[in-house]
């Protein structure tokens, strides 16, 4: 990832210098089981302790062996003395960099947790801070009927805790090692010292295994990623269309001093969250190299190694980027609720169509004569631009049923919004729990 989109607790994740330092960190502990077995003796142990690798002679000795562990393991016991023979004792190079690869993985996940978190966090203060804020509900781009703009940011909220659930799940998956040996059967590493070497580095040993660990659990880790960042695109791509000028109800934070284009002054562009939705589509690429990942060659082949170096890290530096400009947004938003009134009356009251048709079919005509009553005025509505209540209340066919008292309570924007606070106690957005100031709800009035 480019340093432009690479923070800087994550970018440590993937450093070589935390890769190699986990690396030793499983040869240490599985010298540790071997001395707890009996084979190495404590005193040797002792010394081992002290290993340590020289990143440059790693260097020197790769550009010689063009293999990494094998540089790795060259560089550790140059500071070693005869009790370096035991390092790698019985292992192959997965069983090393396999396991350290959950270690780091497990490190990256616990950063994007807690990310994760503070998106949901400032969704449910934002959400209840305008749970009573009226605005246009639309369905493929067309005013629909209204919602509240806390309404949907409490469905976004419930969704980021279904995504934090599935995060643990494939976290769970990777959090495996394996010290079984050059094709998993043990033949030179017996199982029990697997065991307490995954033990030590807290996390679980692999029930089986080949020469690596089967990567449909780290499909499984990249594939969770590509759904968080689906979610977070969604959500870049509303607020996108809320910031466009003919809407103009939702705008991302534009700071002092900043230039939405270098030659017009007056941008100011949802940029934030179209990086969002570029990064986002990254991620989604990487879930299907993910994929393709898992079928190898017998009991391995290295073709997913070349894949999993830009990948994994990749993935990780992208989401916890995206993860911080989305939370960056929803605290920083500008939100306008004159203008998102303005726009839900800009269609002259056609929103109300639905309650009309259902009152003239509680009235005794048929669904079918009663749709077509209110669509003939609708349409008229959409093509003379006339107010759609007026056009009702002069259609003799309409005004024989409706008198214009109850059209009066049909045109009650209240209706919509009725039962949003049951479904924010519903899904557990109580007031109690989210201690914000809320702007007063904007009252029912005739269009």
């Amino acid at each position: 990832m480019i340093e432009r989109y690479s923070r800087p607790e994550m970018k440590r994740v993937w450093s070589d210098e935390n890769k190699y330092g986990k690396w030793l960190e499983v040869e240490l502990a599985a010298c540790e089981a071997w001395a707890e077995e009996g084979v190495i003796p404590w005193e040797d142990m002792e010394k081992l302790r002290k290993a340590r690798y020289d990143h440059q002679r790693m260097q020197e000795v790769f550009e010689r062996t063009r293999h990494d562990v094998t540089a790795f393991l060259a560089a550790v016991g140059d500071g070693l003395g005869e009790e370096g023979r035991w390092i790698h004792l019985g292992l192959t190079s997965s069983d090393v960099m396999d396991t350290a690869l959950s270690l780091q993985l497990m490190e990256a996940g616990e950063i994007l947790a807690r990310e994760v978190d503070d998106l949901r966090q400032a969704l449910g203060e934002a959400a209840v801070q305008y749970r009573d804020t009226p605005m246009m509900g639309r369905t493929h781009g067309v005013h629909a009927e209204p919602t509240t703009f806390g309404l949907k940011l409490a469905l976004w909220w419930e969704e980021v805790g279904r995504q934090r659930g599935r995060l643990d799940q494939a976290l769970s998956s990777v959090r495996v090692g394996k010290i079984s040996g050059a094709v998993g059967t043990h033949a030179t590493v017996p199982p029990a010292v697997e065991e307490r070497v995954c033990a030590k580095l807290g996390i679980e040993a692999a029930p089986v295994s080949s020469q690596i660990v089967q990567r449909d659990r780290h499909a499984h880790f990249v594939l969770t990623l590509a759904l968080i960042a689906a979610s977070l695109e969604k959500f870049a791509t509303e607020f996108r269309h809320l910031q466009r000028s003919e809407v103009r109800e939702v705008e991302e934070p534009f700071g002092q001093g900043q230039t939405g284009s270098s030659s017009m002054p007056h941008k100011r562009n949802p940029e934030l969250s179209e990086r969002v939705c570029g990064l986002a589509r990254l991620i989604r690429g990487h879930s299907v190299t993910a994929l393709e990942n898992v079928a190898l060659w017998h009991e391995r082949d290295i073709s997913h190694s070349s894949a999993e170096r830009l990948i994994l890290p990749d993935s990780c530096l992208a989401l916890d980027y995206i993860l911080s400009i989305c939370t960056r947004v929803v605290r920083g938003m500008r939100v306008y609720p004159k203008r998102m009134r303005q726009n839900m009356e800009s269609t002259r009251g056609i929103l109300f169509s639905q309650r009309v048709l259902l009152a003239l079919v509680e009235k005794g005509l048929s669904r079918e004569d009663a749709y077509e009553l209110v669509q003939r005025n609708a349409m008229r509505s959409w093509d003379e631009e006339s107010d759609f209540r007026d056009l009702l209340e002069s259609d003799q066919s309409v005004a024989s049923y409706l008198s214009n008292e109850e059209m009066a309570r049909i045109f009650d924007y209240g209706y919509y919004t009725r039962y949003v606070r049951e479904t924010f106690d519903r899904i557990g957005l109580k007031d109690g729990a989210w201690a914000v100031d809320r702007p007063a709800s904007v009252e029912a009035s005739r269009i």
